[in-house]
């Protein structure tokens, strides 16, 4: 039997016995939202939320002091207002006084409202190096005074947060889950196994994990938000998510309508869903809805910049620029990901964000610019020029090898080095690739996360300055604008360190990504934001 089918048939039949216990369950026939995560969630704790899978359920149990709208505005959650120092060093956070913890037995009468201290508790916890939490790096610029964070609560419904230097994009770094709000009782008592036995105060509570089967989530009736009539949200009875991994299965189960939503596209089944200008093919318009947006993630291709081999071609800036003018992003877009996503020609600052500049166009394709700067630095058509290995992994195979047949029309050749994620993951951190493919995905909507990106001091391992890109004026500018208050005053700021990267050209942008999502007809309320969240207290079902 084929090993696939057989897979499938496993699969069919775990989905018709859940399906069959969810038929004698009292809540049958309720409002119940239902996607796949192929990923797979390792914990429920938001302090380990360092990937899409776990934040998108996170999302939907806890909550923090604020949170982000659909346009990257930061908007108040448990916090209802706040305000800043002058200095931009002190933050001040006026909670809600109705806002409850999800109910449990060790709570007094089952439930309890949330206090000032839970905050100054659940960010210590994040900062403790004994919780191990990839948060904690978010949280270095607060101020320390006797080897204690400066989080402090006066009283039960004001919170205090005092930085060690002005950081404006801190409010978005809030919105996080790594901020969210816990009940100390609660993780002090399952300890490790609070993974799986969360509490929070989201839309959604637990209510039952099969791993790497189902996870089911229900709806939290004393839920603190309203909608614009004043009803209380969210409208859903319960969330559920199938962990199934291979993604045609998961494809055909959404056609088929067991599947609210899916999240992107895969590149084997494309060209059935999707025309070549990115639209939903005639026969799913009917059925489906498509829901298309930026989203701030920036593909690229990443030279390290302190290569040890003064020989090697790519230490010279014009070949890096050469690379860059070599190959036709707008065709690559257009043939190989059916227009999903724009082409990366205007630096590192993806489309969507503030600061991004449409007047910074560098990179179009220009063959004979490449060719110019080739000979320029002593490669007249690549003669002379050594061969460069770029080290990727299978799922850009096709778009590596696309610039790798593009440059070779230059002279350029290219080596292709194909990595398991993790283990060129591990290369990078080491600076042992001297090209690379890499993407980033924005962690809170200020462009300061895409440009610590090359700030020296940020260098890998520790840092995320995969590229060990360095430049005295670009630091500068950096440290100016991570201070600077004014947002108009620092987008100009963010400018000109856009420009010295485009320059520079310690990286080679493919593409800024877009959000995909397709949603099944009955779905009402289904939005979509640049950061791809998954919010779910809004949604209906019909």
């Amino acid at each position: 039997m084929n090993i696939r089918f057989y897979k499938y048939l496993i699969i069919s039949f775990l989905a018709l016995v859940l399906s069959s216990c969810e038929n004698e369950n009292p809540n049958a026939g309720k409002k119940v939202f239902r996607y796949n995560e192929a990923a797979n969630i390792n914990t429920l704790d938001p302090a380990y939320a360092k990937d899409q899978a776990m934040i998108w359920v996170d999302v939907q149990l806890y909550n923090g002091l604020v949170q982000m709208d659909n346009e990257l505005n930061v908007k108040p959650s448990i916090a209802k207002s706040w305000e800043i120092s002058k200095d931009g060093l002190e933050y001040t956070f006026h909670l809600r006084n109705d806002v409850y913890f999800h109910p449990h037995s060790l709570f007094k009468n089952g439930k309890r409202k949330v206090v000032a201290e839970d905050f100054v508790y659940s960010l210590n916890r994040i900062v403790d190096a004994k919780t191990m939490s990839p948060g904690a790096v978010f949280f270095e610029n607060v101020e320390q005074i006797g080897g204690k964070y400066s989080f402090s609560a006066p009283n039960d419904t004001t919170f205090v947060i005092r930085l060690k230097q002005a950081f404006a994009p801190f409010l978005g770094i809030l919105t996080m889950p790594y901020a969210s709000v816990l009940p100390k009782e609660i993780v002090e008592h399952y300890k490790e196994d609070f993974r799986k036995h969360p509490i929070g105060t989201g839309p959604f509570k637990f209510k039952m994990w099969k791993e790497n089967v189902k996870l089911v989530l229900v709806k939290n009736e004393d839920y603190f938000e309203t909608d614009s009539t004043g009803e209380r949200l969210p409208y859903l009875d319960a969330v559920a998510i199938s962990f199934i991994i291979d993604k045609q299965s998961v494809f055909l189960e959404f056609v088929k309508g067991n599947i609210d939503f899916i999240s992107g596209i895969d590149p084997n089944y494309k060209d059935e869903v999707l025309t070549r200008s990115g639209k939903l093919q005639p026969k799913y318009r009917d059925r489906i809805n498509l829901i298309t947006q930026p989203y701030l993630n920036t593909e690229y291709l990443g030279f390290k910049m302190d290569l040890n081999d003064e020989k090697n071609p790519l230490k010279d800036k014009r070949v890096r620029q050469a690379i860059n003018y070599g190959f036709s992003r707008e065709k690559m877009i257009k043939y190989m990901r059916n227009n999903i996503g724009t082409a990366g020609e205007y630096g590192i600052i993806p489309l969507g964000l503030a600061g991004f500049d449409s007047a910074s166009k560098a990179y179009s394709y220009n063959p004979e610019k490449s060719k110019q700067l080739l000979a320029e630095a002593g490669y007249p058509n690549g003669e002379g020029m050594q061969e460069i290995t770029l080290s990727t992994t299978a799922s850009y195979l096709d778009l590596c090898k696309y610039i790798q047949q593009q440059l070779g029309l230059l002279g350029i050749k290219v080596k292709i080095d194909v990595n398991p994620p993790a283990a060129l993951r591990e290369h990078i951190a080491q600076g042992k690739t001297q090209w690379f493919r890499g993407s980033w995905i924005a962690d809170y909507p200020d462009a300061e996360n895409y440009l610590s990106l090359f700030y020296s001091k940020n260098h890998c391992p520790k840092g995320s300055n995969y590229t060990h890109f360095s430049s005295k004026e670009y630091d500068r500018l950096y440290e100016q604008a991570v201070a600077e208050t004014d947002i108009e005053k620092r987008i100009e700021l963010y400018k000109k360190m856009n420009a010295i990267i485009i320059e520079e050209a310690p990286v080679v942008i493919l593409y800024y990504d877009q959000v995909l999502r397709f949603v099944q007809k009955n779905i009402s309320g289904f939005e979509s934001n640049p950061l791809n969240l998954l919010v779910l207290k809004n949604v209906n079902k019909e």
